[in-house]
């Protein structure tokens, strides 16, 4: 008895989630659920964090539009992506304290400038 109770209750979890509806987001929220306020700059920032906020500002709303070509649209939406990698690599090299984090920071920078010259080329090549 207690395994077909414990089974008819697993079942009943089961089939409920397959049926449930996301939550909401809260208010303010924009881009899958970001709270885009707070990525506006604040006077009370930290340089640091005015840098990140940037970065990601741009990273947002720099997305190209979508092409309807998977390799065009992940190419692009991969150049920006990495842009931002770079941007926020450069504020932890301009304000970190950490060595390590620095160093991490730098090599990132490197290995994105690389991987957006590929992409650039590839993009060039194909005509877009």
């Amino acid at each position: 008895m207690n395994r077909f109770v414990l089974t008819a209750a697993a079942c009943t979890l089961i089939v409920s989630g397959a049926f449930a509806q996301p939550a909401a987001p809260p208010s303010g929220m924009g881009m899958q659920g970001m709270d885009m306020k707070m990525m506006m700059p604040n006077a009370s920032d930290s340089k640091s964090t005015a840098g990140y906020k940037a970065a990601m500002m741009k990273m947002m709303t720099s997305m190209p539009q979508f092409s309807g070509d998977a390799d065009v649209d992940f190419m692009k939406g991969m150049r920006m992506h990495h842009q931002a990698a770079i941007d926020m690599a450069k504020v932890v090299a301009a304000n970190g304290k950490d060595a390590e984090v620095k160093k991490l920071a730098q090599g990132i920078v490197t290995a994105q400038e690389k991987e957006i010259s590929t992409i650039d080329a590839w993009l060039k090549k194909k005509g877009v």
